[in-house]
């Protein structure tokens, strides 16, 4: 399973990792995926969705 947000598509960063003396090395910063059951089109779904957007729907929801 790919390391993606179902919702809103975020995906994995890329940059360097810096030691002391400054020496670059390639690092992965990875979406913080969490799995969620949620109703789409009235069946029950298993999505891995970011914290974020989790977050952000979960406040959508108690808005209503």
């Amino acid at each position: 399973m790919s390391k993606v947000c179902a919702v809103t598509g975020k995906k994995a960063l890329s940059g360097n990792r810096r030691s002391h003396s400054l020496r670059a090395t390639r690092r992965k910063w990875n979406v913080n995926l969490q799995k969620v059951r949620v109703v789409i089109d009235g069946k029950p779904q298993r999505i891995r969705v970011s914290a974020r957007a989790l977050k952000t729907l979960k406040a959508q929801q108690i808005a209503k």
